[in-house]
């Protein structure tokens, strides 16, 4: 079993910057592929950014490439979203997802992620 808590969500003005954290429990948590995904009212569920088990490869969506950068800290079962120069169109609820151990190649879409947490709403104000 996999358990994922995000946290650091909230208001911000837009030009802010935020960092989200995903705090993973399990023990394959080191081995697996990481993603971050949000979604706004009435939107699909939008990827944003991967990273494999070790942290050393990355995809990010070109829609946040350059603002919004994933990164994960093992040692402390923890994915990061550092979120810079926020926008009102970044406001959405933030979902952090992990693949199964054995599935290592970086994916974009939701259904490959078998495990989700609940959320953390990010809204930037204008």
């Amino acid at each position: 079993q996999v358990r994922l808590v995000e946290s650091g969500g909230g208001l911000v003005q837009a030009g802010g910057s935020l960092r989200l954290s995903c705090v993973a429990s399990g023990r394959t948590f080191s081995s697996s592929v990481m993603g971050w995904f949000r979604q706004a009212p009435g939107k699909e569920r939008e990827f944003i950014a991967a990273i494999s088990w070790s942290g050393g490869n990355t995809l990010h969506a070109d829609a946040v490439k350059g603002r919004l950068t994933i990164s994960r800290e093992n040692a402390k079962n923890t994915v990061y979203l550092q979120m810079n120069s926020l926008k009102p169109e970044d406001t959405a609820v933030y979902y952090c997802a992990a693949r199964p151990a054995t599935q290592w190649r970086l994916e974009s879409l939701p259904h490959e992620y078998d495990y989700w947490g609940q959320g953390t709403q990010v809204t930037v104000s204008s």
